[in-house]
């Protein structure tokens, strides 16, 4: 993978916002743009690029109860303020995997703007790993960087990793997540 600059920019109510540009390599528009190349060949020309989503997500705390229910998580701190203060926590937290919700919004974007060509539809979901750097909590305000970890074709298929980083208003890491995703070839 080629070496990457860092340029910081600001974002309204977000701090600073890091771009990542892999050094040498061409732009995505260039590599999009090109007609002559496979989808095959324009994701695989994408590794290492990273996506901003331009939006953030705000987390309510209905929203987490809601979430919670869903799952059927009796946890205290998913549901009660004062269950969760008692915990050390300021107010309710989410269940671990409450940030599918906002990644799933990532890949939406990612594939609609960036690794296009794909249909949803003939995408299977085959694996995810999660690295929690600390518990999502009502009012944080998440953005994802998204890049494609790497890419393979298989079988016919175009095998795809993506990492999300998941970033609270103060630019800190909340999640990390790599996904797995198989499309079928055309």
């Amino acid at each position: 993978m080629p070496h990457a600059s860092i340029r910081h920019a600001r974002h309204p109510g977000m701090g600073r916002q890091r771009t990542y540009e892999p050094v040498g390599s061409p732009s995505v528009a260039t590599i999009l743009d090109d007609t002559r190349t496979t989808r095959a060949q324009r994701t695989a020309g994408l590794v290492g690029h990273h996506y901003r989503v331009t939006d953030f997500y705000e987390v309510g705390r209905e929203k987490i109860r809601e979430f919670a229910e869903s799952l059927q998580d009796p946890h205290p701190a998913y549901r009660s303020e004062d269950a969760a203060v008692g915990l050390g926590y300021d107010g309710l937290i989410a269940p671990l995997t409450f940030g599918s919700i906002v990644a799933m919004i990532a890949q939406q974007h990612l594939f609609g703007e960036v690794l296009t060509g794909y249909d949803p539809a003939e995408i299977l979901h085959t694996d995810q790993r999660l690295q929690f750097h600390r518990p999502i909590a009502v009012g944080d305000r998440l953005i994802c960087d998204v890049f494609l970890d790497s890419f393979r074709h298989a079988a016919g298929n175009d095998i795809m990793v993506t990492k999300t980083i998941m970033l609270d208003q103060h630019d800190t890491p909340v999640q990390t997540m790599w996904t797995t995703l198989v499309a079928y070839s055309r």
